[in-house]
Formats: C-alpha cells, structure tokens, sequence
C-alpha cells in the first residue's frame, strides 16, 4: 500500500516570518482584517501567519509563494469576510493557521488539517482548566514538571481538532486526549495517534508558545523558506 505524502507544517516567531518580507501577498480581504486589529503587534500576527501558509503551500506545491492566493468562505452563511481558509482554485490543497503573541503556525497538505499555536501564560487558570479538561488530563496536567506548557499542550491539541470537525468548542472535556504524551521535549517534533488523527506536537525551545497539528496523513514539521 503506497504512504500518502506527508502535511506539511511551519511554525516561526513572527518577527522571523516577516523579516522575509511577503505581506504584499495578502488579498484586499486579507489586509482589511489586518487593519481592524487595534494593536500593531496583532496586526503583525495576522500578517505573518498568512504569509507563512502560503510558504507552506508553496513548499507542498512546489510553486512560489506569490502564485498563492488565499480566500475564506463561511459554510454556515457563505460569507467571504471570514470561515476556513482555502486556496483559491486548488480545491484539493487544505490548510490551517494560527497565531499568537509573537508566533506564528500554517499547514498545507492533501487531506484535512487544523494547527494551533498559543502562548504559554505566566499562571494557570483552574476555572479554564476544569472547563476544558477531562478528569484524566486535569491530573495530567497538575501532576506535571511544567503544569503551564502542559496546559497549552492539550490546549493546541484540541484547537487543532476543532479545526477539521473532530471536537466541539463547547465540549472540549468530552475530547480526551490524556492517552497521548504528556511530555514533549522542548524543540523536538512529537508525534502520535488519536484515532484516525495523526498529532503532532512541539514546544518552543525557550518554551514560550506550543504548537499542535492534526490530520489524517502523517504531518511533517518543516523549517520555514
């Protein structure tokens, strides 16, 4: 049986991202958005992550970066100002963004993928955690060297799994996700299953933010163009 290509992934710090340059390649709709943000720092976290999914699906495809446009399209009301990203006339390419404070994550592959990426706060919130969590990753999570990185760990996870339908804002707790690793080495890729879901975790080295990947193919974490 023949292995289906891997999804590609990137994560970078924001500021690495731009220094490339490529918001010239944000749509209209794109820089709109960008602007609405009231803080520059935002701003440019929206910026660099749409920059860096198109340098992910640059790299998948094998075109450049400036052959990308990228569109948004609600599947509740159809509108064009918000709703999953997709690549305009690549029906078959799926991606994923995300950013955060100063960090940035995309994904670009052939089959479903939701990626996360989150800072890592100063303190725990216990409400959040119980809200969130089931009882198995409550534990997991207490019980932790590290109870903040452990957090945000099955914080991404499971953003990541609300991106492509496999678990539900409102019902997080019933997504269980105590059986995959409660540790990931700082800086280095981490993969593992939830049924049928590949994951794949990492840690920022300075353990500032964590970042997640979801998706039915094997997901490869690449350095960034």
């Amino acid at each position: 049986m023949t292995t289906p290509p891997p999804t590609l992934a990137m994560v970078d710090d924001t500021a690495g991202v731009l220094a490339h340059g490529g918001g010239e390649l944000l749509t209209d709709a794109e820089l709109a958005r960008a602007g609405a943000y009231r803080r520059e720092v935002d701003r440019a976290d929206y910026v660099a992550a749409h920059v860096l999914v198109r340098r992910c699906v640059a790299a998948l495809l094998d075109v450049p970066a400036g052959d990308v446009v990228l569109r948004q399209r609600c599947a509740g009301c159809g509108a064009t100002d918000h709703g999953r990203p997709y690549v305009q006339d690549r029906p078959e390419v799926h991606v994923s963004l995300s950013h955060t404070r100063g960090a940035v994550a995309a994904a670009a592959g052939w089959a479903p993928v939701g990626v996360d990426v989150e800072a890592i706060g100063r303190q725990l919130d216990d409400g959040l955690m119980a809200k969130v969590l089931s009882d198995g990753e409550l534990e997991a999570v207490r019980n932790a060297g590290d109870p903040r990185a452990a957090f945000i760990r099955q914080w991404v996870r499971k953003e990541a799994l609300i991106k492509v339908g496999a678990a539900s804002l409102g019902r997080l707790r019933d997504t269980d996700l105590s059986g995959l690793p409660a540790h990931v080495p700082a800086g280095t890729p981490e993969r593992a299953r939830f049924d049928p879901w590949h994951v794949l975790d990492w840690l920022d080295p300075a353990h500032r933010y964590g970042f997640a990947a979801v998706s039915t193919h094997q997901t490869r974490l690449v350095t960034p163009a």
